[in-house]
């Protein structure tokens, strides 16, 4: 009976092994149902079982195409790569799996599109302001064209978009594009154009596939004002030299060449440019210069005509005329014959007064030497050159100044807010004064300004300068004071000589009112201790004094802090303590009536001001003290 009952059980154990591996024999296939891929990227398909040990696979198209792919099987799986993916492989793909006498089958629909390169921008030509241009927003390779979309932005404003929904018409990589015709602006230079490529896939994924190509637009302008600028004259003398300066406007920046016309109106190349310079010049260099700007859009020409004379004897004088020069500096004037070898040179005043200088000649120079400039010095001086029977006179202006130290301030007291205060601004040694300004400012804010036009009477060294008053607030504290002085030079210099001085403001503010409190109060019984404690505001901070009033109304210095404390009162410590506020603005002085009493005195208290001035300061005093009267 046992052995019969377990041969049972081992058949119904065998049965139900067979049972559930029939159930459990299952085929998968990856991705799942749908996938798309890129024409020329590689893909692969899994198919995959489970509940059998050792499956057969077999791969096929619905249509039976061609797999256009290679199958590798290896134990429960099975995977069809296609590499590169084409159009061959755009099909619904059936995976067979047999096990036994069992047979599954999984299907996935493959397919293709292609948006294997950026967009392309193409413009029909430089882009030229007012010029109508066509740009052209390219998509190449493309399937399937029927889901392709192409926009056009310029900046973020859409040109243009399209889309090729009825195009679609056999398998096969397409080149579409769109087309805008514009107009360009200056203002469009540094605008992004961007043309955008998107591949519309909707049953597989919501995003569609994009590609973009941006170019930052760069607008030209055709040359234009084309000029020239020539330096020193374009009448010359043979061995001179000349520089010629062409400038041209456009986008981009012109390139400049410069040309010389031939007589027969050929344009001979000279430079590439901007400046010209000629040098050692013949007669034979004179002639039509041409300026050239060209860009890529176009070209602008302008000329000029240079003429080269004949050399003639010229008289040079060094430095050039104005010449400036402090009192007791050394001046060297120097007069040179050029185009004579052997001039004779002599030296005068205009006013025919004597030179007070040295003289000095050799071959076709000549120098007169001031060793120490004065008032004497201060005239025209004419150069004369004589070569054979002609004579060339130069003549050179000499002028003397005196500016040698920075003006100088001085206050007429400190400065305190609220008070007056009188501010000097004075310049010692100055010469000629009747060019001489003053400015005296406050910060960025000019207070006074002076001019000494009408004070020239003789030639002399004099000390000037301006007085003002103002009143000094605690805002200008931190200020700068400047005293400017300029010396205007006239037609000598362009720009004035100048000197300052500056001085930094600190305004101070004299103590405030003392305010004194009595803790805890100014009527005691003797014994106990009593604080008086007193403040005063000011700049800089005021240093607190306490001072008894003596009988004799002198006071009598007690501490230099801001509370007097007294530990235990005596009788002899009744009177009047003084609290003193002190700066160097000021100071500012309030009193308090101390009064000790006798611990057997019987008290009343009154309430009573010290006096008029401390009515905020009430005190105690018995019948028997003579109790202040208020005011």
């Amino acid at each position: 009976m046992p052995v019969k009952m377990v041969a049972i059980f081992g058949a119904s154990t065998v049965l139900w092994i067979l049972f559930a591996a029939s159930q459990a024999f299952k085929i998968e296939i990856s991705p799942e149902h749908r996938t798309i891929a890129q024409i020329g990227d590689s893909m692969s398909l899994t198919c995959s079982t489970t509940g059998c040990e050792s499956p057969s696979f077999s791969w096929r198209t619905q249509i039976d195409s061609p797999l256009s792919g290679k199958v590798r099987t290896e134990g429960a799986k099975s995977v069809l790569t296609m590499d590169p993916v084409g159009f061959g492989n755009e099909h619904s793909y059936l995976c067979t799996a047999t096990c036994d006498s069992g047979k599954l089958e999984r299907g996935i629909q493959v397919d293709i599109y292609s948006l294997p390169k950026d967009p392309e921008i193409e413009f029909s030509g430089p882009l030229e302001v007012g010029k109508p241009v066509v740009v052209k927003c390219l998509a190449r390779d493309v399937y399937p064209v029927d889901r392709l979309e192409l926009e056009l932005f310029k900046g973020d404003r859409l040109m243009k978009n399209q889309e090729f929904l009825e195009e679609m018409a056999k398998k096969s990589l397409e080149t579409k594009s769109l087309e805008v015709t514009f107009t360009p602006v200056i203002e469009d230079t540094g605008k992004r154009l961007a043309c955008r490529a998107k591949l519309h896939i909707d049953q597989i994924d919501s995003k569609p596939e994009e590609k973009q190509t941006v170019k930052e637009l760069q607008v030209y302008t055709s040359p234009t004002n084309t000029e020239i600028s020539v330096h020193p004259s374009t009448r010359l003398h043979e061995g001179g030299a000349v520089t010629m300066t062409c400038s041209s406007e456009g986008l981009p920046a012109p390139e400049i060449f410069w040309h010389k016309k031939s007589d027969n109106g050929v344009l001979q190349l000279l430079s590439g440019n901007a400046t010209l310079t000629l040098i050692a010049m013949r007669m034979e260099d004179s002639g039509i210069y041409v300026c050239e700007g060209v860009n890529l859009i176009g070209k602008d020409s302008t000329e000029v005509e240079l003429i080269v004379e004949e050399k003639p004897f010229t008289v040079d004088i060094s430095p050039r005329s104005p010449v400036t020069a402090q009192v007791g500096d050394s001046v060297v004037l120097t007069c040179a014959a050029v185009g004579c070898d052997s001039p004779s040179i002599s030296w005068r005043t205009e006013t025919e007064s004597p030179l007070n200088g040295d003289v000095r000649s050799e071959g076709a120079k000549s120098t007169l030497t001031f060793n120490s400039v004065s008032f004497e010095n201060e005239h025209s001086y004419l150069c004369a050159v004589t070569c054979l029977r002609r004579t060339l006179e130069k003549k050179v202006q000499v002028g003397i100044y005196s500016f040698s130290e920075d003006p100088k301030i001085e206050m007429s007291g400190l400065l305190v807010h609220g008070r007056p205060v009188t501010v000097n601004c004075t310049v010692p040694n100055v010469y000629p004064f009747d060019h001489l300004e003053i400015e005296l400012l406050k910060g960025e804010t000019i207070l006074m300004n002076k001019h000494f036009l009408e004070e020239m009477g003789t030639k002399s060294l004099e000390t000037k300068g301006l007085e003002m008053t103002f009143i000094p607030t605690t805002e200008d504290t931190g200020k700068m004071l400047v005293c400017l002085a300029k010396l205007h030079s006239g037609e000598m210099e362009s720009e004035p000589k100048q000197r300052q001085s500056t001085q930094t403001l600190y305004v101070n503010v004299a103590p405030s009112e003392a305010t004194i409190w009595v803790s805890p109060s100014s009527v005691l019984e003797e014994g106990s201790p009593v604080n008086l404690t007193c403040s005063s505001d000011g700049f800089p901070a005021p240093q607190i004094l306490w001072s008894r009033q003596l009988d004799n109304g002198e006071l009598q210095p007690l501490s230099e802090t801001t509370t007097l404390t007294f530990m235990s009162t005596k009788l002899e410590d009744s009177g009047v303590y003084v609290c003193e506020g002190i700066n160097q603005a000021g100071i500012s002085r309030k009193s308090v009536d101390l009064i000790i009493e006798g611990l057997s005195e019987r008290h009343t208290a009154y309430s009573l001001p010290i006096e008029e001035s401390k009515r905020d300061n009430w005190v105690s005093c018995t019948p028997r003290e003579m109790c202040p009267k208020r005011g």
